[in-house]
């Protein structure tokens, strides 16, 4: 009696739940034995924290239980928090136990990139989780009530966000719409608010995009009130605000980290060669060090034609975890595999309510109508992954 292979899945991430989705899909039954371990019984959509984080919008908005996702009969879930990666032994280690496996893919996700920042990991918040971003909005109105109680503490008032990628853009345009609601219901001046966004680079907003819609941006997020500081690092992050590149300290009760992530610290332990704690992975996806290990999202490191890599976004890890499971049948059945060939579809960056910018095909889109894009393309990925029902649960156009 043959046995079926092992395929182990860890993280559920936008790039690990696809490659679950599509095996269960392409396996015929009892083909494979396919365990998806996720430390979370939930998948949580990391393109929507930005809004729960900043109270525009409820979390449970943002999340879907993996259960009603999968089929029992496909797929085992095993929730658990994975320790540690042996190669060798071909085993992952569990808090309790150990599994065994036969191909492994990783899509563990991602950690905060602090750059060495003193400070960073003590004293800055960060949109990460269903948790932190349910952190973030109870602190935040925590700030406004205990000005009330402090009102010469105007650094209660002070937000800083370090980052003006798509989620320092996204969530900071958020912020400014959430303030004046707040300033209305705590009887706040919102003159006293101040909203920094504090940027490295010398340009804001995602890269990639064209300097008019970037400068469009800004334009509509200062109107809100954001205060940009470009071309201006974080020296040091300190509990009651930062210090930064140029000598300036600002005074904040608030601090929120979006400046990059790296990633998973796991893969560099159990001895594959990683830069920034991703692995750069072959033209299938799979390690160098082991044709039995795949890497999905953020955890793995894909060249573009130029040279340079793609940045770890949803719209990859989706496109990883279609081509990995495609892979992983083609190898239980002794056929070719196929080459990852990523297609890129644009990107559209939120601004706040009912505003963005973005480039779809070559086409620039800025203000309603990019708005509506974004929720169109937040539409698509709900729809991969459930299908019209899990589109009308969370009412992405309520």
């Amino acid at each position: 009696m043959t046995i079926a292979p092992k395929i182990v899945i860890l993280g559920a991430g936008y790039g690990g739940l696809m490659t679950a989705l599509r095996l269960q899909k392409l396996l015929k039954r009892g083909e494979a034995d396919v365990t998806l371990i996720n430390k979370h019984d939930y998948h949580y959509l990391t393109t929507h924290l930005h809004m729960p984080a900043a109270g525009t919008d409820h979390h449970d908005n943002a999340w879907v239980q993996i259960t009603e996702l999968i089929r029992k009969s496909k797929i085992k879930f095993v929730k658990a928090t994975v320790t540690e990666i042996r190669p060798a032994a071909k085993m992952v280690m569990l808090e309790e136990k150990g599994i065994a496996y036969d191909y492994l893919i990783v899509g563990l996700g991602g950690e905060p990139e602090t750059f060495g920042i003193p400070g960073l990991k003590e004293y800055a918040m960060t949109i990460r989780s269903i948790n932190s971003v349910r952190a973030i909005r109870l602190h935040i109105e925590y700030m406004f009530a205990k000005y009330k109680l402090e009102p010469h503490r105007t650094e209660l008032l002070t937000f800083v966000v370090g980052g003006a990628g798509f989620t320092g853009t996204e969530f900071i345009g958020e912020l400014a719409d959430r303030v004046p609601e707040l300033c209305r219901s705590y009887h706040i001046d919102p003159s006293l608010v101040q909203m920094y966004n504090i940027e490295a680079a010398p340009v804001a907003l995602p890269p990639g995009l064209p300097p008019e819609l970037a400068d469009y941006g800004m334009r509509v997020l200062e109107r809100k009130g954001v205060i940009f500081k470009l071309s201006t690092p974080i020296k040091e992050c300190m509990q009651d605000g930062v210090l930064l590149g140029t000598g300036e300290r600002i005074k904040a009760a608030t601090v929120v980290w979006a400046g990059g992530i790296r990633g998973n610290r796991m893969l560099e332990i159990a001895g594959f060669e990683t830069a920034r704690g991703r692995v750069k992975v072959d033209e299938y996806l799979r390690t160098k060090e082991d044709s039995n290990v795949f890497l999905v999202g953020d955890c793995s490191l894909v060249m573009s034609p130029e040279g340079t890599p793609y940045g770890p976004t949803a719209q990859i890890a989706i496109q990883q975890g279609h081509n990995a499971a495609i892979n992983l049948v083609a190898l239980i059945r002794k056929r070719p595999l196929k080459p990852f060939v990523y297609h890129y579809k644009g990107t559209v960056a939120s601004l706040g309510k009912s505003s963005a910018v973005g480039v779809i095909g070559n086409k620039r889109i800025r203000g309603r109508i990019a708005s509506f894009m974004k929720k169109v393309i937040d539409i698509r990925s709900l729809y991969l992954f459930g299908g019209l029902s899990l589109v009308l649960k969370k009412m992405i156009f309520k």
